[in-house]
């Protein structure tokens, strides 16, 4: 499955998964076989940036 390329529902899409079901952004990305650098920076482009405390993007 191909993730949203808006970055606002990437941001809900992401932070969703995050929340039910993976423990970080690393496993997420490697389970979806996507790069993290390119899911950060598409969401650090709109002002978001991973915090791994609480695994989500804020």
């Amino acid at each position: 499955m191909a993730l949203p390329n808006d970055p606002v529902i990437l941001l809900s899409y992401i932070n969703t998964k995050l929340r039910d079901k993976y423990s970080s952004l690393d496993e997420l990305c490697r389970d979806m076989g996507v790069s993290c650098d390119d899911v950060s920076s598409k969401l650090n482009s709109i002002g978001y940036e991973y915090v791994s405390e609480q695994n989500q993007f804020r």
